[in-house]
This record gives C-alpha cells, sequence and structure tokens, in this order.
C-alpha cells in the first residue's frame, strides 16, 4: 500500500496513494498506517481523496489504525470521494472520525 506522508510540526498528513482499501489490501494498509504514524504528532489527518472504493475490510483497518494511536492522538480523515463517504455514513463511522471535505479544511480546522 502506498502511502506519502508530510509533516507540518506536530500535524502529520498521510495520503493515500490508491483505489482502493479492501480486503486484498487491509493489512497492508494497516502496516503502511503503523509505519507512517510510529514517529507522528499527536495529530495526523489521512487524506482519502484518491480511494474510490472501500468495503468492510478497510473501514475495519483505519478502524485499527485509529485504535492504535491510543488516547491523546487524533486521526481525522479528508477528501472523502462519494462512495467512500456513504460507506462512513451507512456504518455511522462518521459519528466517529472527524470528517472534513478537503484536505484544506481538515489542515485549517486543525490549525486552531
Amino acid at each position: 500500500m502506498d502511502l506519502s506522508t508530510a509533516r507540518e510540526g506536530n500535524l502529520a498528513i498521510i495520503t493515500v496513494n490508491a483505489t482502493r482499501i479492501d480486503a486484498s489490501t487491509a493489512i497492508q494498509f494497516k502496516d503502511a498506517m503503523r509505519n507512517a504514524t510510529a514517529e507522528a504528532g499527536d495529530h495526523v489527518i489521512l487524506d482519502l481523496g484518491q480511494v474510490a472504493f472501500i468495503d468492510s475490510s478497510g473501514l475495519g483497518a483505519i478502524v485499527a489504525a485509529m485504535k492504535q494511536f491510543g488516547p491523546g492522538r487524533k486521526l481525522d480523515l479528508a477528501a472523502l470521494t462519494t462512495n467512500v463517504d456513504k460507506v462512513f455514513r451507512l456504518t455511522r463511522m462518521d459519528t466517529v472520525f472527524d470528517i472534513h471535505g478537503s484536505l484544506e479544511t481538515a489542515r485549517k480546522r486543525a490549525a486552531g
């Protein structure tokens, strides 16, 4: 799973450079997230703008990544495509994560 990371102070922005997070990529995603966030600050934004499809395994992988953070660290989601956004809303995961319409909105919110 190809993830790219940019750091802006205590904020880490992780971009998923793939069109799918599903059963065939969920384990790779979890491993890549673990590596990408190991030394990240207290706040991470996951940019899902390129992800066109996510299934329950992918959703579970994102939840698992959030749980790895532990208390005091935050994972926000940004730039969900229409189909991915529907999955988060249907499963009510939109009540678990802070979801931002764009990466820029998420950055501004993180800045205060």
